[in-house]
């Protein structure tokens, strides 16, 4: 890809977990909503400012862009997206109006604000849109020579501990890339995942991005985000209960598919509060995306016990700033007492000599009032009206 042509190349190019998520808020809450904003979380080489009308400019072209039926087609051979849903897509296309881009000192602002069916599917492409502006701007002298040998020493250490990660479905290491949102480019994740494909095909089983599992013959890889529960603080539900009503929302759109629950929106604690027997047999596992991933495991499989439900039987994903060597880490820990996945992001698709940005774009408010996460990680809670973060704190008896 030349550095002339648009990044975002087709509206395939998404993380699974957003057509999921998007098909099941279309059919429980397609009136809804809501504003995604954009913030980065770390120091940059230049400030983010300088980008704005790259970025504008590639959102006038993502807002061209619609479904092509090759990619419509390979939707609707995945068991769990319904015809309604693809059809709603045939039509679909991005809303500028729906997506404001502004400089504000050294920093860069990106609003997403309409109908949530409509601003939900922003997030992904800015990511990766920033991301790839950014590091175009960047020195890019040897910088892929760089990547290449960080991603062989990878696949050599797969390689060589292939023998003693090797299993059946239930107890063999799986990995997966988690990577398009904080990509270095679009052409170095495809190379990334490819590789990874070839080398290690029994360790290495799929990817979120659906136009590379689709061009690669790869399984695609998603469930939920943090956005749709976060959305049912808003959809009339007490606060208490939001948590379970997503989780039941869930159920009855898949009716046992993508039966892989996310954790953190207000703590491993306050989920498994409300993680009951019901929905213990009903979803096939649990996500892990911030605090201490042994910790985290081990109260899950306390949990399972408790409720007198055989730990092997189900399955934890991790996917918190993994890298290779921590997943096999954590793999050997759990290994015998119960399933366990690893999803990969930066350090598969952007680990380079320059730094990775850590750039989110998040679910600020839904229906007119605010929706928050409280991260089991410092620094991941986002929520811009801090009278309704301490009142969800209040609530699910949470500390600041």
């Amino acid at each position: 890809m030349t550095c002339n042509m648009p990044i975002v190349q087709s509206l395939l190019e998404n993380d699974l977990y957003k057509f999921t998520m998007w098909q099941a808020l279309l059919h429980s809450h397609p009136s809804a909503q809501a504003e995604y904003s954009f913030v980065c979380r770390n120091a940059t080489v230049f400030p983010l400012a300088e980008l704005k009308q790259e970025v504008e400019a590639e959102l006038d072209h993502l807002c061209t862009l619609s479904f092509k039926q090759d990619e419509l087609d390979y939707l609707s051979s995945l068991r769990f997206m319904k015809s309604d849903f693809v059809d709603f897509l045939t039509v679909f296309r991005f809303q500028r109006r729906f997506i404001e881009v502004r400089a504000e000192g050294e920093h860069l602002r990106i609003r997403a604000k309409g109908p949530l069916v409509h601003v939900m599917g922003f997030e992904i492409f800015v990511l990766y849109i920033v991301n790839e502006l950014y590091f175009r701007r960047l020195d890019q002298q040897g910088v892929l020579d760089v990547a290449r040998q960080r991603l062989q020493a990878k696949i050599d250490l797969l390689k060589a501990s292939e023998a003693s990660l090797s299993g059946d479905a239930a107890t063999g290491f799986m990995m997966f890339d988690f990577g398009l949102r904080r990509r270095f480019s679009g052409a170095w994740q495809a190379e990334v995942v490819k590789r990874l494909a070839e080398a290690v095909p029994a360790l290495f089983r799929g990817t979120s991005n659906v136009l590379l599992a689709k061009e690669l013959g790869l399984t695609p890889i998603g469930t939920m985000a943090h956005e749709y529960l976060q959305a049912y603080q808003s959809f009339g539900f007490r606060l208490r209960d939001f948590q379970k009503a997503a989780l039941e929302g869930w159920v009855q759109e898949y009716r046992g598919d993508l039966g892989t629950a996310l954790t953190d929106v207000v703590g491993m604690d306050a989920f498994l509060n409300d993680f009951d027997l019901y929905f213990a047999k009903l979803f096939d596992g649990l996500r892990h995306d911030s605090g201490d991933p042994v910790e985290w495991g081990e109260k899950a499989i306390a949990h399972y016990k408790k409720l007198r439900i055989d730990p092997s039987t189900k399955r934890l994903v991790f996917s918190d700033g993994l890298t290779v060597p921590r997943a096999i880490e954590l793999y050997r820990h759990f290994r015998g007492r119960i399933q366990t996945s690893y999803g990969i992001g930066t350090d598969l698709s952007n680990d380079t000599p320059h730094k990775a940005l850590n750039i989110v774009m998040k679910i600020t408010a839904c229906n007119g009032q605010p929706v928050a996460k409280l991260s089991d990680s410092p620094g991941k809670t986002l929520c811009e009206d801090e009278t309704y973060l301490a009142y969800l704190r209040q609530v699910f008896k949470r500390q600041a």
